[in-house]
C-alpha cells in the first residue's frame, strides 16, 4: 500500500470539513444516479406508456436484491476495512477487500442464474398482471444479464469511499447514470426499441460502471490486491458477513416490501396504482439524495475514528451528521408539500397525439399521485435520526443492533401496517403507512442511539 495519507485524514481533519468532503461527492453521485432513475422513468412513461412504469416497478425487487448483494458486502466489509485502516492493519484491509470481491461475484452470479431460470414464476410473484406482464419480462431478462456487474460496482463503490477517495466513488456513480440517460434517448427515442431499448440502456450503464471501477482498483487504489487476497478466510468472511447481513437484511426487506406493495396495490387498486408507486419510489431516492449522501459520508468517518479510539470525534460526527441532514430534510419536505402536482406532471405526457387509452391513464395518474406523494413524505424531517442511528451501530461493528434498527421502518412497522390498513381503507392505507412507520422507527432508533452514546462514548471522552 503506497500511501495512507488519504485514509488517515479521517482521524485528523475537523469533522464538519470531513463530512462535507465525504458527503458532497456521495450526494452528487447519488443525485446523478437517482436522476438517471428519474429520467429513465420519464422517458419510459412518456415514450412507451404508463404501463411500462408498472413493468419496471415489478422488476425492481429482484434486480434490487441481487444488486444489494454487492451493496451489503461493500458496506459491511468496508466497515471492517475502515477500522483496519484506522488501526494500521494494512494486511487485514487487503484481505477484507479481496474476500469482498470473491463473495460478491459468486453470490450475485448464482442468484442471477436462478433469477433467469425462474423468471416466469418470479414476475407473477412480484405482482405483474396481464396488462403489462410481457413488458416486464422483456425488461427483466435483459437487465438480469448484467446484474453481476451492478453488484460488483455497488461493492467496489463502498470500498473506494472507505479508502478515503469519495470523488472517485462519485465518478463511479455518475458515469453510468449519464451513460444510461444518453442510451435511453438513443435506444428508445431514436431507434424506437421500446422496452428492450430501456433494458439494454440499463445493461450498458452497468457495464460502464464496472469498467470504471476495475480501472480504479488497477490504477488508482492504495489497495494493491494479491492473488491470495481473493482466497476466502473464515474469520474474515464471518466478520464481513456479520455486518453485511445488516445491509442485506435491510435491502432484502425493501425487496419484500416492494413485492408486498405491488400485490396490495393490485388487490385493492389496479395497475395504475403500481405506476403511482413507481413514480413515488423514484422520488424517494431522488429527493432524499443529500440526506443519503450525509449518511454515506458519516459511515467511514465514524468507523475510522472508532477504530482509532477517538471517541469524542465519533460523538461529534453523530451530532454533526444529524444536524446537517435534518436541515436538508426540512427543505425537501417543504418542496414536496408545495409542488406535488408539478413534480408528478414531469413523468407523464398529456399530448393529444396519444391514443385515448394512454391519455386517460396519464390523466388518472396525475389525479392520484400528488396526494399519495404528500403522505409518503409527510414525516421526512424526522427520518434522519433513524438513518444516522442505524448507521452508527454498523460503522462501529455492532451487527445485531445495526440489523434490528435497520429493519425497524420497513420490517417491524411498514410491512405490518400494509397488511393491517388496506383491508379497511383501501389504497389510502398504503400511503399513510409510510409516515406512521417513519415516526415509530425514529422514536425507537433515537432511544437506542442516545443510550449507546451515553453508555459507550461519553465515559471514554470523560477520561
Amino acid at each position: 500500500m503506497a500511501s495512507r495519507s488519504r485514509s488517515t485524514e479521517l482521524g485528523e481533519k475537523p469533522i464538519s470539513k470531513l463530512l462535507l468532503q465525504q458527503a458532497v461527492p456521495a450526494s452528487i453521485g447519488i443525485l446523478v444516479m437517482s436522476l438517471n432513475m428519474i429520467v429513465d422513468t420519464i422517458f419510459v412513461g412518456r415514450w412507451i406508456g404508463p404501463l411500462a412504469i408498472s413493468a419496471i416497478t415489478v422488476v425492481v425487487p429482484v434486480t434490487f436484491f441481487i444488486g444489494a448483494i454487492g451493496l451489503a458486502v461493500g458496506i459491511g466489509g468496508s466497515s471492517v476495512l475502515s477500522r483496519a485502516l484506522g488501526a494500521g492493519d494494512n494486511e487485514k484491509a487487503l484481505r477484507v477487500f479481496g474476500n469482498q470481491t470473491t463473495i460478491t461475484f459468486f453470490t450475485s452470479g448464482i442468484l442471477a442464474i436462478l433469477g433467469l431460470v425462474f423468471q416466469y414464476q418470479l414476475i407473477d410473484f412480484f405482482g405483474a398482471d396481464d396488462s403489462f406482464r410481457d413488458l416486464a419480462l422483456v425488461y427483466y431478462r435483459i437487465v438480469l444479464y448484467g446484474i453481476v456487474m451492478l453488484a460488483m460496482c455497488m461493492m467496489g463503490n463502498n470500498v473506494i469511499r472507505a479508502e478515503g477517495k469519495p470523488k472517485f466513488a462519485m465518478y463511479a456513480m455518475m458515469l453510468p447514470a449519464i451513460g444510461n440517460i444518453f442510451m435511453d434517448w438513443v435506444l428508445i427515442r431514436v431507434l424506437d426499441m421500446g422496452m428492450a431499448g430501456a433494458a439494454w440502456a440499463t445493461f450498458l450503464s452497468y457495464a460502464l460502471c464496472f469498467i470504471f471501477i476495475s480501472w480504479f482498483f488497477i490504477v488508482k487504489s492504495e489497495l494493491r490486491l494479491k492473488v491470495e487476497s481473493f482466497f476466502l478466510k473464515r474469520k474474515i468472511v464471518n466478520e464481513i458477513n456479520a455486518l453485511s447481513f445488516v445491509t442485506l437484511a435491510r435491502q432484502g426487506t425493501i425487496a419484500v416490501l416492494t413485492v408486498l406493495l405491488n400485490n396490495v396495490l393490485i388487490r385493492y387498486g389496479d395497475s395504475l396504482d403500481i405506476a403511482v408507486y413507481g413514480i413515488i419510489s423514484r422520488m424517494l431516492m431522488f429527493a432524499l439524495f443529500p440526506v443519503i449522501g450525509v449518511n454515506q459520508g458519516f459511515l467511514p468517518i465514524a468507523g475510522y475514528n472508532f477504530g482509532a479510539q477517538k471517541y469524542a470525534r465519533v460523538r461529534e460526527s453523530i451530532n454533526t451528521s444529524i444536524k446537517a441532514s435534518g436541515v436538508i430534510a426540512i427543505v425537501i419536505f417543504a418542496i414536496i408539500m408545495i409542488f406535488p402536482t408539478q413534480i408528478v406532471s414531469i413523468f407523464i405526457s398529456n399530448s393529444e397525439s396519444l391514443d385515448p387509452a394512454t391519455l386517460a391513464n396519464n390523466r388518472e395518474i396525475l389525479e392520484r399521485t400528488p396526494s399519495a406523494l404528500r403522505w409518503v413524505f409527510a414525516a421526512t424531517p424526522v427520518i434522519v435520526v433513524q438513518l444516522i442511528g442505524a448507521s452508527y451501530f454498523q460503522a462501529i461493528g455492532k451487527a445485531i443492533p445495526a440489523l434490528l434498527l435497520s429493519l425497524t421502518k420497513q420490517g417491524f412497522f411498514l410491512i405490518p401496517l400494509l397488511l393491517i390498513l388496506p383491508p379497511f381503507i383501501g389504497v389510502f392505507g398504503v400511503w399513510i403507512a409510510f409516515p406512521i412507520a417513519d415516526v415509530l422507527s425514529t422514536i425507537l432508533t433515537g432511544y437506542f442511539l442516545n443510550r449507546a452514546v451515553v453508555r459507550d462514548l461519553n465515559p471514554h471522552i470523560a477520561e
